[in-house]
């Protein structure tokens, strides 16, 4: 615990936002339910208003991590998007035939020699089966980069927003994470950036709700346009939290019967796509938290 203690901290004072994994396991401790089934009893959940995931319950502060890691023998969980890194995460092959044999190394050097390029020294870890994670930092320009896997080529992976990787010093299934090379991480490759960057989205027709007139279509016009606000405004890393809040918020006024399900659906996806969120977690985002708001229905006066 002392030395799981020791790393949690180091890798905090690199400004890494980390969380408690179960101990020799890949999996988040905290929170110990999806959104699905918050029922709000959880102490971060119920402070916090809605149902509070692994990602923003990251954190540098050394008290809060000392207090975790001193209860007990935790993994240590580093949150990509929070900590503004992209890992590219390197396999190797389960047997001789996948990827030809090759290994993510292998394959992300080809790449780069396509592209006329190297691969820059950078911090680096070899995982429990061998494998390895190269640490960059992420762009500070452009859209916020995503988990990708095997979209470079097989056996290579990535973590940015909404991904995160098991940090060195912990342990999974009994086999340790290492650090191989100790600096600190490189900017991202820019053939690497180009490469990560989500392809556009289709062009969306404006969404149009129609809500009759009278105070109470008032008073659901301004709801709406606040969820909406809400989401076109969050901060690249919160933009999915954002969008689940949002969504729990109109779920309770479908389930007390003041908005159409298929309304809230469009005008929120709209919004999630105007604030660059993909569709497959768009999609996931507002169905879960649908389902969280009609839970708690809330009707409105005529």
């Amino acid at each position: 615990m002392t030395d799981l203690l020791t790393a949690a901290l180091t890798h905090a004072k690199r400004g890494w936002h980390i969380f408690p994994l179960r101990p020799d396991d890949k999996r988040p401790a905290f929170p110990d339910h999806s959104a699905d089934d918050c029922t709000g009893r959880d102490p971060r959940c119920r402070n916090a208003g809605h149902h509070l995931g692994w990602e923003p319950r990251a954190t540098t502060d050394p008290d809060r991590i000392r207090r975790a890691w001193s209860a007990r023998p935790y993994g240590i969980g580093i949150a990509c998007g929070p900590s503004r890194l992209v890992v590219v995460d390197l396999d190797t092959p389960k047997t001789p035939a996948e990827a030809g044999g090759r290994d993510g190394l292998t394959v992300l050097a080809e790449l780069a020699a396509e592209h006329g390029a190297g691969i820059a020294p950078t911090y680096t870890v070899t995982t429990g089966r061998g494998g390895t994670h190269l640490y960059y930092r992420h762009p500070d320009d452009g859209a916020a980069l995503r988990n990708t896997a095997g979209a470079l080529g097989p056996m290579v992976d990535t973590r940015a927003y909404g991904g995160y990787v098991v940090a060195a010093g912990s342990t999974v299934a009994g086999r340790p994470y290492v650090v191989d090379l100790d600096t600190d991480p490189a900017p991202l490759l820019g053939w690497l950036a180009e490469l990560l960057v989500p392809a556009p989205l289709p062009p969306q027709r404006p969404v149009v709700v129609d809500l009759g007139t009278g105070r109470r279509a008032a008073y659901v016009d301004a709801a709406v346009c606040a969820q909406v606000a809400e989401v076109t405004d969050a901060a690249p890393g919160g933009r999915n939290h954002a969008l689940y809040r949002s969504a729990v918020a109109l779920g309770q006024l479908v389930a007390g019967g003041a908005l159409a399900e298929d309304d809230a659906t469009a005008v929120l996806t709209d919004a999630a796509y105007t604030a660059g969120l993909r569709p497959v977690e768009t999609a996931r985002t507002i169905a879960s938290g649908l389902r969280a708001g009609a839970r708690r229905p809330r009707s409105v006066a005529a």
